[in-house]
């Protein structure tokens, strides 16, 4: 089971996760009680969760959501049209790096805060940002600036972390799972090229991510990552064997089993560099998020990658965050929850006249609407991200402090929305005032890339675009 979470936690987060897939309640009960006197009987926990599934939907269940990259093209709309992207080697620079810049940034602004990400003294997580902020001094809120170490609301909101990324100690950007995948996605296409397998993407993480870096539905797919190759060695072998294993091994198996978490955020936070490598290609950098993110994540927790990707990719040839969005939403089926619910967050931004200044109540209406999704889970989180580029317009600073300050998973949505609006910006429009403080410096404790220099991560993505782009 889950490195140190027990089977009875894994199953009782597992129960929340099938009624979100749409299974049948009754069917659940059944499931569920049926299981537990299993394990009573003294049956393996693999056995009973491998019982539990293809339970029946509910009948009022409209959704159709399938995970394999055939399916999911056969249900998407049509993408918008988007301007040629044929960059000048100092144009490509500048987007690259501006991206990077741009994670880095939402990431650090938003690591003080990742805590803060579920309800807390009657507050909403949003809400708890507000109110430690404004406890320093009204000008404090929205936020401007990268967040203070201390405030007197401490007791009433808890207190941030991650001491390096404060106003008070920023000096370079610090190690952090977001960008650590940014980086590994990088690795994985100078390894692998365009032609890279969900294998490579499963050996990178085995040879590079130390068990305990890993986190969630992360986790669960490296613990069962080490049954379904039978022999770690594989790993190790030629390309050959590597694209053997790609077809040899039960992805399926690997991302479901033991592993409540398979539509949680962490897959969309991984695809940054997929993004990067495609820029200008949304749907490309949708397929190469598939192939990621099929290890760990199944549906919503697909689509959000492949959204996410395409979205990136977008943003290196337009600065209209709503095309950004639409070839984002053209990449994932129009059937799914996350179309449905990102349609949905679009519509709350329009009746609020996609105004910055209106965005408490676009933050409460999210809430009111995707608040039954776990603080952590895809469709949430991604709807805070369009909200921040909708209600930004694309401006860098307010865009990446949108991100940050809707709450729930902090980090994740601020480095999100700072690959697409660095993206758009460039490192030349990037304001001095958010990335000055780095010094161009990134401990991502990886190899080969701890310390390194944030120019230098754009220039391995400018050459990665050249190889995947040979022809342009």
């Amino acid at each position: 089971m889950q490195g140190w979470i027990d089977f009875d936690k894994l199953f009782n987060e597992e129960r929340t996760q099938l009624l979100e897939e749409g299974a049948d309640p009754a069917a659940v009960d059944r499931a569920m009680g049926e299981a537990v006197r299993r394990l009573k009987e003294g049956d393996s926990e693999q056995a009973v969760w491998a019982a539990r599934t293809d339970l029946p939907r509910r009948s009022d269940w409209k959704f159709n959501e399938p995970s394999d990259l055939a399916g999911i093209r056969a249900l998407r709309d049509r993408a918008p049209s988007l301007p040629a992207f044929n960059p000048s080697d100092e144009v490509l620079f500048d987007k690259q790096y501006g991206a990077w810049l741009g994670r880095c940034v939402g990431c650090a602004l938003g690591k003080p805060v990742e805590l803060f990400m579920g309800p807390h003294n009657g507050l909403r997580s949003w809400q708890r940002q507000k109110e430690y902020l404004s406890a320093i001094s009204p000008d404090e809120w929205p936020l401007r600036d990268y967040f203070p170490q201390h405030s007197p609301a401490e007791e009433k909101t808890g207190k941030v972390n991650c001491p390096a990324s404060t106003r008070e100690e920023i000096a370079y950007m610090e190690s952090d799972d977001d960008i650590r995948y940014t980086v590994l996605g990088q690795m994985i296409l100078h390894n692998f090229g365009r032609d890279f397998t969900t294998a490579d993407v499963a050996r990178t993480w085995l040879r590079y991510i130390p068990f305990l870096q890993a986190w969630t539905a992360e986790e669960v797919a490296y613990r069962n990552l080490t049954t379904a190759a039978n022999h770690l060695r594989m790993w190790n072998q030629s390309r050959d064997t590597a694209k053997e294993a790609d077809e040899a091994i039960d992805w399926q198996f690997v991302a479901n089993h033991l592993n409540p978490y398979r539509e949680w955020i962490g897959a969309q936070i991984r695809i940054d560099s997929y993004g990067y490598a495609a820029a200008g290609s949304p749907e490309l950098a949708a397929e190469f998020a598939w192939r990621d993110a099929r290890v760990s994540h199944i549906k919503n927790g697909i689509y959000g990658a492949m959204f996410c990707a395409a979205m990136i990719a977008a943003a290196f040839t337009t600065d209209d965050v709503k095309t950004i969005i639409e070839a984002g939403l053209a990449q994932i089926p129009k059937t799914s929850r996350l179309h449905a619910e990102m349609r949905q967050t679009i519509d709350i931004c329009q009746r609020h006249g996609n105004d910055f200044a209106k965005f408490e109540a676009v933050f409460d209406e999210i809430y009111d609407l995707l608040e039954h999704y776990h603080p952590v889970h895809t469709n949430n989180n991604a709807a805070l991200c369009v909200a921040a580029l909708l209600l930004s317009g694309g401006d860098f600073a307010k865009a990446i402090t949108l991100a940050v300050m809707g709450g729930l998973d902090t980090d994740c949505n601020g480095a999100t929305v700072g690959s697409i609006v660095g993206a758009i910006c460039g490192a030349k429009r990037v304001p001095q005032h958010w990335v000055g403080r780095f010094h161009d410096t990134l401990k991502s404790e990886v190899v080969d890339y701890h310390p390194i220099a944030i120019s230098e991560c754009a220039k391995r993505s400018v050459d990665i675009w050249k190889r995947i782009h040979p022809s342009k």
